[in-house]
């Protein structure tokens, strides 16, 4: 059998879910110890990579060739073909330059942020463990193959299809397929040829994900030939459009509408009063690209992925690109403690007997139970291993079984016998002190046993608070002793005798306090979601500085009704004691009281909270269900990365802001002027040529903007999208555009009394540098002179600017219709700019602190 049809089982053959395990491994020509690295790159070469709907990066050429398909593009080539028909060749030749200009223009942008965005997303690539060789290794999902034998734990995605050869209390949540909310067990076996999805019990599925336990699985099929590939379309998660996205797409309606009315109506009228259809066409069309924000989709790709590479350099791997803008609007954070407020290095500070004294025994249990558990790792086990002392000797004992962790138990055993005496087994339980004493039902004292009464419950329950208010954070241990057996399953998890407790203590991060400070100083509320004890993050909250006084627990919050919760969230501040499956309802409740809500998590039950989030945040060493689940990646689990990285999506937000502001003041308000003139003028305002060549250089500092400095102001409170504001910018700053419009058109034809070239060539110049200038003025909210733009703005507007001046002077200015501007004229132009500029700066000044006031008024303050 040849790889490629490995992949492809022949439709004869029956379902590999319904064939033995041996039967079907060799058919896929594989081994339990998985394939060499030799026959895998060959397998490779012919099956393609294991991805589900990646089309590949577009190439250069199909990128260029993706600009054209804009719909104004296309009507501008239709105006150069009508144009070349009618016999004005040059003016068509003129319009293709300038389109495919622009083209290049928007092509370079685009591409080399998409580039930059691959490279970054390539450096969070899921790995899953494989057999290659005979030995475990690290291996790219992507290259997985038919016949690869893969390991599966506790918060793996599921990486291929496929059957199970071992499996562990291995228990599956099949949701993303079947919709099923409860996990599904999994074991070896053979199930009905005929069998659904759901009741395939040996098979496991792309895209699912292990709630618990341990397997060995052989990978089937991969790719588009998986199950989840072939219901894709119809399962896909669909991501919720930002609210800065809806924003921009409605702004982009609204500036579309508005230039449809103004051209429509500019066409006929042109005809009415019986100008040339072409010309009327061909200046109707230049408006529509004038009015038109085209260049919009390339200044925020461009400035989302400049902000991206500036976040990854502060350790921030963004996943999603429209997230940034809701992280620069996030005004909740919520996270667990551990790791995050604290240095995530758990150590082991005592292993205490049931009266509360040191006990070697104790140590000794909770190293077994710790070193020899095979199961997710977590800090508490990493803790009680690096405890492990010269002196401990461990050998003696060998494991004979392990009943992994769950969710629901909350514990974990691990069953080992003495060498010396392995008629006996000895299971040894670990895990939060309640759900251990639930499974007890006896006491060691000492070498006597004693039952479990209600006072030693009580005791037990009051040594727990005391050390959880000093900080500690508190585990149980209990054991049992039987007959040797062959295996132990969770409902020998009773009649077990508490042994003790086992303390731990994880500091917080040095420095905290001041971070979270600088977060309250942004506007971000900082609020604990801990499965810990609140006794315990209670204690953490106090010495860091966070609020503490409104605690819920999960037991009060599993009591709240959706609607008291609601009223209840906003004015908590620690949430401890929580399920898993609660952190959703508390991320959800927030985000009902209008809040913008970024969830910080890594654990296997974080996904939904994550999906839930405004802002879904893991860390690069979270299991595979967190960081697929996460729009953005921490390189370090560290506040103050992501406090860079909020101040960078802060940027990145005002950067695109600017944009919008651009276009909705002299670039709206001239285009505006132009049309209404048109009809009072005995000549069109502007030739088509000179208004694409207007707007042609008048795009390119723009280009720049994502590189702009930002003001200290513009970082330090949340910002949302606001098509209100939008309204009222374009408004206020419109009409300062359109007043001084009119006053250059009066000055132009009553006082200079200007030629139609003439005319042109003024107005070209004058909308031209008003364009470039006024960028200077709206890109910050202090005094222009008080606040210095970006190092390529400036460059490219001064570049521009002169190129302004220039281009009636220059050979060929003629072809655009062009001509030399008297110096008279050339002087009338400088001080109506100046006067623009400096009405501007006034507006501006009057405008922000209107829309300051207005924002105090909204907050109530």
């Amino acid at each position: 059998m040849q790889p490629q049809a490995l992949q492809t089982l022949a439709p004869e053959e029956p379902a590999y879910w319904s064939v033995p395990a041996d039967e079907l491994l060799s058919r896929l020509q594989t081994q339990p110890r998985g394939l060499s690295s030799t026959e895998t790159e060959a397998r490779l070469r012919d099956t393609g990579p294991n991805a589900i709907g990646r089309k590949g990066g577009a190439t250069a050429l199909a990128a260029f060739a993706q600009q054209f398909r804009s719909p104004l593009v296309l009507i501008l080539m239709f105006a150069a073909v009508v144009s070349v028909f009618v016999g004005e060749g040059s003016e068509a030749v003129i319009i293709g330059i300038i389109v495919l200009a622009s083209c290049v223009l928007s092509f370079t942008q685009e591409y080399g942020a998409s580039r930059a965005m691959e490279a970054l997303t390539a450096r969070i690539a899921r790995r899953t463990t494989a057999l290659r060789d005979g030995k475990e290794s690290s291996v790219a999902v992507e290259e997985l193959v038919p016949g690869d034998i893969v390991r599966l734990s506790a918060g793996n995605l599921i990486p291929a299809d496929g059957i199970l050869l071992e499996a562990r209390d291995f228990n599956v949540s099949e949701a993303a397929l079947t919709g099923e909310t409860f996990p599904v067990i999994k074991g070896p076996g053979v199930s009905a040829p005929e069998a659904q999805i759901g009741q395939r019990g040996n098979a496991v599925f792309t895209g699912t994900s292990v709630r618990s336990g341990t397997a060995t699985m052989a990978v089937v099929q991969t790719g588009e030939r998986t199950e989840f590939a072939t219901i894709a379309a119809a399962i896909a998660r669909s991501i919720p459009e930002t609210e800065f996205a809806r924003g921009i797409r409605r702004f982009g309606y609204l500036m579309t509408e508005i230039m449809l009315v103004i051209v429509i109506l500019v066409f006929f009228a042109n005809l009415l009063l019986e100008r040339p259809a072409v010309d009327s066409l061909l200046f109707s069309l230049a408006l529509a690209v004038g009015l038109t924000p085209e260049l919009l989709p390339a200044i925020i790709s461009v400035t989302l992925a400049r902000g991206a590479r500036a976040m990854a350099a502060s350790g921030v791997i963004v996943r999603r690109l429209d997230a940034i803008e809701n992280l620069g609007s996030m005004d909740i954070l919520c996270t667990d403690k551990t790791g995050t407020l604290t240095e995530g290095t758990i150590r082991l500070d005592g292993c205490l007997d049931a009266k509360g004294v040191e006990s070697d025994q104790v140590r000794l249990w909770a190293l077994l139970n710790a070193t020899l558990q095979s199961g997710m790792a977590n800090p508490l086990d990493e803790g009680i291993a690096a405890s492990r002392r010269a002196d401990d000797d461990l050998s003696a004992y060998e494991k004979a079984d392990e009943v992994p962790y769950d969710f629901i138990r909350k514990r974990l055993s691990v069953i080992v016998r003495r060498k010396d005496a392995a008629d006996e087994d000895l299971l040894i339980c670990k895990g939060a002190v309640q759900n251990i004493v639930e499974a007890c039902s006896s006491v060691l004292s000492g070498s006597d046993i004693q039952p479990l009464d209600a006072d030693q419950a009580h005791a037990i329950d009051n040594k727990v608070r005391d050390w959880s208010m000093q900080g500690f954070r508190v585990l149980g241990l209990a054991v049992r002793r039987r007959p040797r057996r062959e295996s132990w399953c969770r409902e020998d998890e009773a009649e077990l005798a508490f042994a003790g407790f086992l303390l731990f203590l994880d500091p917080p991060k040095p420095g905290m306090a001041d971070t979270l400070k600088a977060m309250a100083e942004r506007g971000i509320k900082v609020k604990v979601i801990s499965g810990d004890n609140r006794h315990v993050v209670g204690h953490l909250a106090e010495i860091i500085g966070l609020p503490h006084r409104n605690i819920l627990t999960g037991e009060e919050l599993a009591k709240l009704t959706k609607t008291a919760l609601f009223a209840r969230a906003a004015r908590t501040d620690i949430f401890a004691e929580i399920d898993p499956n609660q952190k959703e309802r508390v991320i959800a409740a927030l985000r009902r009281r209008g809040h913008v809500v970024g969830y910080l998590g890594d654990g296997i039950n974080d996904a939904p909270a994550l999906h839930e989030a405004d802002i879904g945040i893991s860390v690069d060493s979270a299991v595979d269900v967190a960081r697929e689940a996460a729009d953005m990646v921490l390189l370090r689990r560290d506040l103050n990365v992501l406090l860079r990285g909020v101040d960078d999506g802060r940027r990145t937000f005002a950067n695109t802001m600017k944009y919008i502001a651009i276009t909705t003041s002299a670039n709206f308000g001239n285009m505006v002027s132009m049309a209404i003139a048109s009809l009072g003028l005995p000549f069109l305002p502007l030739l088509a040529p000179q208004i694409l060549l207007n707007n042609f250089l008048s795009d390119i500092p723009s280009l720049a903007i994502a590189t702009d400095n930002v003001d200290a102001d513009q970082v330090r409170t949340p910002h949302r999208w606001d098509i209100g504001y939008v309204r009222r910018f374009m408004i206020a700053f419109g009409l300062v555009s359109s007043a001084f419009d009119f006053v250059t058109f009066g000055f132009l034809v009553l006082l200079a009394g200007a030629t139609a070239q003439v005319f042109q060539t003024a107005w070209f110049v004058e909308s031209l540098i008003t364009e470039l200038a006024i960028v200077l003025i709206v890109r910050t909210h202090k005094p222009f002179w008080q606040s210095h733009p970006g190092t390529l703005l400036s460059w490219l507007t001064l570049a521009v600017a002169l190129v302004a001046f220039a281009i009636p002077y220059l050979p060929g200015a003629d072809w655009f219709g062009f001509a030399p501007l008297p110096l008279p004229i050339m002087a009338g132009l400088a001080v109506i700019t100046v006067g623009y500029l400096a009405a501007s700066e006034v507006t501006k000044r009057w405008f922000f602190a209107r829309e300051h006031r207005h924002a105090k008024r909204k907050r109530g303050v």
